[in-house]
């Protein structure tokens, strides 16, 4: 599985060097910016300067205090990450129980469910276009705090320590209470390293957010008004519906015609040189693609 390298710091880790960072492999970072209604991370503009600086993917995360004032924090956080936001740029809400219980006291898990779902609405709309999702645990996780609107799972879990980066590549990727997380937490130790589980191509283009990159939801689809032949369709979800049909239509059409491309060019590289089969280099050819579609890569 392809994956990206990263790391998350907050004031705890002192200055890094994030170009010699970038050029050992690492892809993306993200910094802690705030906590509750008005603390900030002293660290975070060094932190995400550099980062961005360096050209990995940026991130900022949020400490979360359920039992305070959702929107007065979402407020905290974009005062804080504004300046440093654009395209390509995450939010992180950092939903995990204190261990002494604090921010948490006096909260259901409803409650706590519902101040995360308004946190990430309120900082969507303050960065319209830009991932928001959920840093969590599983006992989270399994008490039904994440919300339905989260746009990712970022999950904690150290199997073994001060595991390096090749480890956690081999390791299989965690699936708690059957969620797939989309980052992963993998150690503390000398740093917190983290794992995404796209290629780092696939990673930036996933955090730029751009419209091809996006499925719609069920829901985005019966709800969908849309056009059809530059006509305002009123049948919605049909006319949605008519219009990805027509989508693959053309797909096929263009596969079809790539198919005979390959196909006409293997039989042309056996004429010229009879040490090639053209019936085995267009198999090979051909499962290469496959191979390719299945891991969602450009064969090489």
């Amino acid at each position: 599985m392809a994956t990206s390298r990263g790391l998350d710091v907050s004031s705890f880790q002192g200055t890094q060097d994030w170009k010699a960072l970038a050029r050992s492999g690492i892809t993306f970072a993200f910094a802690k910016a705030s906590e509750g209604e008005h603390t900030r991370d002293s660290r975070f503009a060094g932190h995400i300067g550099g980062i961005i600086a360096a050209g990995l993917v940026p991130g900022a995360y949020h400490f979360g205090w359920p039992n305070q004032n959702a929107a007065k924090e979402a407020a905290n956080y974009v005062a804080a990450v504004k300046s440093h936001a654009r395209r390509g740029f995450v939010h992180v809400l950092d939903l995990e129980r204190r261990s002494d219980g604090a921010n948490y006291s006096g909260r259901t898990a409803a409650q706590i469910r519902a101040y995360a779902s308004a946190w990430i609405t309120a900082v969507a709309k303050a960065f319209p276009g830009q991932r928001v999702g959920v840093y969590t645990s599983a006992d989270d996780i399994t008490n039904k705090h994440v919300p339905a609107n989260s746009g990712f799972l970022w999950y904690p879990a150290y199997p073994s320590g001060a595991m390096s980066y090749a480890e956690a590549e081999k390791h299989a990727r965690p699936a708690p209470s059957g969620q797939h997380p989309l980052f992963w937490q993998f150690t503390s130790t000398p740093l917190d390293r983290d794992l995404a589980y796209l290629s780092p191509a696939d990673l930036r283009t996933w955090a730029a957010n751009d419209p091809e990159d996006t499925l719609p939801e069920p829901f985005d689809v019966w709800a969908y008004k849309g056009q059809l032949n530059g006509k305002t369709d009123p049948h919605d979800a049909y006319s949605y519906l008519r219009g990805t049909n027509a989508d693959v239509k053309t797909l096929a059409r263009r596969l079809d015609a790539l198919t005979a491309t390959v196909n006409t060019l293997a039989k042309a590289l056996a004429a010229a040189n009879p040490a090639i089969d053209a019936d085995t280099l267009l198999t090979q050819v051909h499962q290469a693609i496959d191979t390719a579609v299945t891991a969602g890569e450009a064969p090489e």
